[in-house]
């Protein structure tokens, strides 16, 4: 009798979508509990949106509409969108230090879905998302932020957060595929992130006086668009169409980058 004869039959069968999504919650559980064995993780996620606030209020916005409090309705959404972008690429990060310390190679040799370590991994940090949301808008509540409109516009806010972090966190998932080592994917952080959340009205109240090739690049970011929902819901004001073209944006990347990604992950783990 030949080894091959020997093999378990259920190593060849298909996992089942109820497997897969049981072992994809499993999964995301582990890179949530990995907070308790690594404190800096919990840093990140909470102290760096804070200094984010306060600096921004109290340095810019005195000079930008005059007081502190007058700045908050215009920032606080503003942070709020660029913290999700940046803790976009935190997927990006995790993926490739597990994939160049070996971890994938592990969860290869276990009788799980393919998707799940990947599924898992962004499901998690959607989790820590909205915990960074939470985190700055209590601290903005505590300097004089307040919301205008009502649980459902906030609850609304939070999704639509969460809806284009995912999206979006396609293309850190693409470079952590193509990349060797994780401080890349920052780098490729630093390079995207930046131009982007500036070149947006995150944190000036219109585009007047800025040259219009420049405002033409402002109001069609999609990041403009993100932070313009986000003030609608948390302060009043027009949401649909903002939303819908952010969300439209979104999808777009991840038609572009979820296949890539996909075809990468099977290729290297």
């Amino acid at each position: 009798m030949t080894t091959a004869a020997l093999a378990p039959e259920h190593l060849t069968r298909r996992v089942s979508p109820v497997a897969a999504v049981r072992h994809t919650a499993t999964l995301a559980w582990r890179n949530l509990v990995q907070i308790k064995h690594n404190p800096m993780e919990l840093v990140d996620l909470s102290i760096q949106p804070i200094m984010f606030v306060l600096l921004f209020a109290y340095v810019f916005g005195p000079s930008m509409t005059g007081s502190v409090q007058a700045y908050l309705p215009v920032v606080i959404p503003g942070i709020i969108a660029q913290n999700a972008l940046f803790a976009g690429m935190s997927t990006g990060f995790g993926l490739n230090s597990d994939l160049t310390k070996g971890v994938y190679d592990r969860f290869r040799s276990l009788p799980i879905a393919r998707s799940a370590p990947l599924a898992g991994r962004i499901i998690a940090d959607t989790v820590k998302q909205a915990w960074s949301m939470f985190i700055l808008l209590a601290v903005g509540f505590l300097i004089g932020f307040r919301i205008h409109t009502n649980p459902v516009a906030v609850v609304g806010a939070f999704l639509l957060l969460l809806a284009f972090a995912v999206l979006f966190s396609w293309t850190s998932v693409f470079i952590a595929m193509k990349v060797n080592e994780p401080e890349k994917v920052q780098i490729f952080g630093f390079v995207v992130i930046f131009p982007l959340s500036f070149l947006s009205t995150a944190f000036i109240k219109s585009t007047r006086g800025i040259p219009d090739w420049l405002a033409w690049v402002i109001r069609n970011n999609p990041v403009t668009q993100l932070v313009e929902a986000m003030r609608g819901l948390l302060l009043g004001g027009p949401v649909m169409q903002h939303a819908v073209v952010a969300l439209a944006w979104g999808l777009g990347i991840t038609l572009v980058f979820a296949p890539l990604s996909l075809r990468a992950f099977k290729r290297r783990a």
